[in-house]
């Protein structure tokens, strides 16, 4: 009966409905609100009218000086400060973001629900309409704090981070004192033509490379060694073998660094003191810089298969035996056997883990930093022989204060951690087995 008396109230205003037009209330809405009001939905054209008016009243003057501030970076020396006035244009940019979405929504809005009044839609109550906008926009209120958490936390801080590779932001020319302005790309036109940035650039880029293949693929290779090993019916004692195999892991990292720092120190530290003087051998673990390199790889193995190691064992525990049966019925021997059953079990299962490996090794802070602050320094570069292009990142903001040139590197680092990661991604099975479940 309720289904009849509607169809009857639709039919007996179909007329008027008709001659509802979708393209006059999105007209209306270019003033938010007043479609919603044309569709006599009169609270909420209320709610969105006091909502935009809010919004130019409170943010028409913030808005103003922050576009003029993006624009200029300040007209007057030792009062304007281009850092303040850049990081308030910035925000001034995500409000009219905001803005404009919120904008669009309401156009979008009042023509969806003209439409439907033409084709015969009832309009509800306010009390029906405000469930109905609860249940549909709940997920989206709960995903609104983090949403503003994600944008002020880490958006703003990025946004800023690249606005200054486009400034001549420097120790030599740094606000309030001076007033920043645009190069536009020249900063990154210099890390290629200026000989001692692309010197540099190029010598830690490398070694970067270098260090993230060598240092990871050593540690992935000795624990996946480790793992098969254990994970052996013969072996005894796996629990114990297992607990004390994970224990670099467990033991803080900067600890470890700062330890392994005082036993490779060339003067008293325990390697070359109580390992190698018996031997009359004598290492220059800190200052020369080959030998610098070799004790960071090996420090690193040392702090990373252990997590790896932790991964493999638990992938190997979950193959199963008869693979193992049915490959000994075929006459496969050991090697047969971990080719073609361990190794890419092991790999289809943490191969999304092990790129996460290599991209956070290609950007290890802590190690390179705290073992030798990126030394033994180098003539001519701005950058020691061991440090990979974070620390050197570090080391142009806080010691030299070249913000724009780390601002440059930073993003370069950033597209090239970006691309290899999404590379590989794109090439692993899991990835792609994924997609084809999807």
């Amino acid at each position: 009966m309720e289904d009849q008396n509607e169809k009857g109230k639709g039919a007996g205003h179909s007329s008027a409905s008709r001659q509802h037009s979708p393209t006059t209330a999105m007209l209306l809405s270019i003033i938010p609100g007043l479609g919603q009001v044309y569709n006599r939905r009169y609270l909420k054209g209320l709610l969105l009218f006091i909502v935009g008016a809010s919004f130019l009243s409170v943010f028409s003057e913030f808005l103003n000086i922050g576009y003029w501030g993006i624009v200029t970076l300040g007209t007057l020396e030792g009062v304007d400060d281009s850092r303040s006035l850049l990081i308030r244009g910035i925000i001034s940019i995500i409000l009219t973001v905001f803005a404009l979405t919120f904008y669009v929504i309401n156009l979008i809005d009042a023509r969806r629900e003209a439409v439907k009044i033409q084709k015969g839609w009832r309009i509800t109550t306010i009390r029906e309409g405000f469930t109905t906008a609860w249940n549909s926009s709940f997920p989206y209120v709960l995903v609104t704090p983090a949403l503003f958490m994600i944008i002020f936390v880490l958006v703003l801080p990025l946004l800023f981070m690249i606005s200054l590779a486009f400034t001549n932001y420097n120790i030599y020319n740094s606000p309030p004192r001076f007033l920043l302005s645009w190069v536009g790309f020249e900063n990154f036109i210099n890390v290629f033509s200026v000989p001692i940035w692309r010197e540099t650039f190029f010598s830690v880029l490398s070694w970067t490379i270098i260090w993230t293949l060598v240092a990871t693929t050593l540690q992935i290779g000795l624990a996946l060694f480790l793992a098969v090993i254990v994970n052996d019916k013969r072996v005894r004692f796996k629990k114990f073998i297992r607990t004390f195999l994970i224990l670099p892991w467990a033991v803080p990292g900067f600890v470890s660094i700062l330890t392994f720092a005082g036993m490779f120190n060339d003067q008293f530290g325990a390697v070359n003191n109580l390992l190698l003087a018996p031997f009359g051998i004598h290492i220059p673990w800190m200052t020369d810089a080959m030998w610098t390199k070799v004790a960071i790889i090996f420090v690193e193995v040392w702090l990373g298969f252990a997590f790896v190691f932790a991964l493999f064992t638990g992938v190997l525990q979950s193959v199963s035996g008869d693979w193992y049966e049915a490959a000994e019925v075929d006459g496969a021997n050991k090697w047969q056997k971990f080719r073609f059953i361990t190794l890419p079990h092991v790999l289809f299962a943490t191969a999304p883990l092990l790129i996460i490996q290599y991209t956070g090794n290609f950007n290890n802070f802590n190690l390179i930093y705290l073992f030798n602050q990126g030394g033994p320094p180098v003539r001519g570069q701005s950058a020691g022989s061991t440090d990979i292009v974070i620390s050197w990142v570090y080391k142009l903001t806080f010691d030299t204060m070249n913000y724009n040139m780390a601002a440059v590197i930073s993003i370069m680092l950033g597209i090239i951690v970006a691309a290899f990661a999404f590379i590989q991604f794109r090439r692993t099975r899991s990835f792609k087995e994924g997609g084809d479940n999807r």
